[in-house]
């Protein structure tokens, strides 16, 4: 009886894997392009600096305060945009978010001073706001948590993906344009043709996505079933208090620190790596292209090895705080590094214990809340923690005015990381290990 038992719970094991493996394959990779074109269009600002502070004679506290200044629209519409997704679906309001982001970000090219640099970051900050936590709360509607932390990192490795592929697109572009193609400088060509696929793949959404299991006509009427079953059974555990409530929870505003805390290490690296490469002696700018891809290769392979240890062993806090701790030394040896391997071998080591964080900490909202207090709680969680983006590259920007070196930047960023790996531990294990 034991074995026939065992038999049975195998095979609906082996059945149930078959089904989520269908919806990975339906749902991820799609998702990870999207992820990626918005990536990249919100980081490409650090390769049209090579260029564009030049030719606009804007000085490097001008780019970190524009550069950050985006973060500010995305706080400001961040938690009303992912409650009006959880109430009118994602497919349309994903695809209004790449379609209005796609169009702003090809306006950058219109930069001409420092106020519509800032005005233009700002809108297109506003544009994309809701846009990640849409997809985090989007997941919750497919994945049970036990499932969520690796659906979530491989959405999330369009972070390193972006600069893996934009960076040598990003270099190729502004080399072959530099020189005034068509009366544009090759910074403008690099916001132009990268905004486009943001507003080709938002029309190809409407299409594609479906918002909820029940309407996905790819699935089995007994499949449905099933990955409905699996999501009403993890439901019932969880909390769904009122949006105000959920809103001031104290774990929630931990969660939402601790992400400022990291977040403030990804971008004060994202916007800064291609300016820290070329301080080292690499001038080409198709070259620091191809030498931005090393690092987030890396970290490719660190994010789906940490988060398949992590969720094997149904751990979390110590897994977000060594490898935030090992991105903080990364950032420490990138400042006496000398020669470009080894300054290389450095930032490749930060951006590995930075972005391997992201992934694991987004396991944590979404395993207590459910609902519209999922909405709200990762909203303000993702809001928060990206002012990091404000007023990491602005620090770093003015740190660098002030004593011409990135040298006490890079410190700052490493505090930053070693901050949140301590507000992850603060956690209770019973709380975040699911």
């Amino acid at each position: 009886m034991d074995q026939s038992m065992q038999g049975i719970s195998s095979s609906s094991s082996t059945e149930e894997d078959r089904i989520y493996a269908k919806v990975g394959w339906r749902l991820i990779p799609f998702l990870v392009l999207c992820y990626l074109v918005s990536y990249l269009d919100r980081v490409n600002v650090g390769f049209a600096k090579l260029q564009m502070l030049k030719d606009l004679n804007l000085s490097d506290a001008v780019y970190g305060l524009g550069a950050g200044i985006f973060f500010l629209g995305y706080f400001l519409f961040e938690i009303p945009s992912n409650l009006i997704l959880h109430r009118v679906g994602a497919k349309v309001w994903i695809a209004r978010i790449m379609i209005t982001w796609g169009i702003i970000s090809s306006a950058m090219m219109f930069t001409n001073s420092a106020t519509t640099f800032y005005v233009l970051r700002f809108l297109l900050g506003a544009a994309e706001a809701g846009f990640f936590p849409g997809i985090v709360l989007y997941l919750t509607y497919w994945y049970p948590n036990a499932r969520r932390g690796r659906m979530t990192t491989l959405f999330m490795l369009a972070v390193p993906l972006s600069g893996l592929i934009g960076g040598p697109i990003s270099g190729w572009i502004m080399s072959s344009f530099g020189g005034g193609a068509h009366g544009l400088a090759g910074w403008q060509w690099l916001y132009l043709l990268e905004g486009i696929p943001a507003i080709i793949i938002g029309i190809v959404v409407l299409f594609y996505l479906d918002d909820r299991i029940e309407k996905a006509k790819w699935l089995t009427d007994s499949e449905k079933a099933m990955l409905a079953r699996n999501i009403a059974t993890e439901n019932q555990s969880k909390e769904e208090p009122s949006v105000l409530v959920a809103m001031s929870m104290p774990r929630v505003w931990i969660m939402a620190f601790t992400y400022f805390a990291f977040v403030m290490g990804l971008y004060g690296v994202g916007f800064w790596m291609p300016s820290i490469i070329k301080g080292i002696g690499v001038n080409s700018t198709l070259e620091i292209g191809f030498l931005t891809a090393i690092p987030n290769l890396f970290a490719i392979i660190g994010m789906v090895l940490i988060s398949r240890s992590s969720d094997r062993m149904r751990e979390r806090r110590w897994h977000l705080a060594i490898p935030a701790v090992i991105g903080a030394l990364g950032l420490i040896w990138s400042t006496s590094a000398s020669g470009v391997v080894l300054a290389m071998t450095a930032l490749t080591i930060a951006n590995i214990g930075i972005i391997t964080v992201l992934p694991l900490l987004w396991s944590q909202p979404t395993a207590m809340l459910s609902g519209t207090a999922a909405a709200a709680g990762i909203a303000l969680i993702n809001s928060v923690g990206n002012l990091a983006g404000f007023f990491s590259p602005s620090l770093v920007g003015w740190l660098k005015s002030v004593t011409g070196s990135t040298t006490s930047g890079m410190y700052l960023l490493a505090a930053s990381l070693v901050v949140g790996a301590l507000l992850a531990l603060s956690q209770p294990a019973k709380l975040v290990n699911k």
